[in-house]
């Protein structure tokens, strides 16, 4: 499965992994993947280890998972992006938008 998702207990955290490659092809399963959290204060954790490639259209379903997160407080984290991925955020400066871990 190219992206995987779950959610803790107390509907508070939620680990989205995504593998392999992060494009449009995957616009329904990662918007599946959050959208029905809408507890105030969720963290979401994006967890990019496992994916070797992420195109423009990645970052604008990042931009509507953004947008889900402010509507209910929450947070995102992006967690341990490859070299090549890590340069596509830094060109869109998605570190002034949320967390980015190494």
């Amino acid at each position: 499965m190219p992206i995987v998702s779950s959610t803790s207990s107390n509907s508070k955290d939620v680990l989205i992994t995504v593998s392999d490659r992060f494009d449009f092809s995957q616009y329904k399963l990662f918007r599946e993947s959050y959208c029905e959290c809408n507890t105030p204060r969720t963290e979401f954790r994006l967890d990019l280890s496992s994916a070797n490639y992420m195109d423009s259209s990645a970052l604008g379903m990042l931009l509507l998972l953004k947008e889900h997160a402010d509507k209910i407080k929450g947070k995102i984290i992006i967690e341990r992006p490859n070299d090549s991925i890590n340069k596509v955020l830094e060109i869109a400066q998605f570190h002034h938008l949320m967390e980015i871990v190494r």
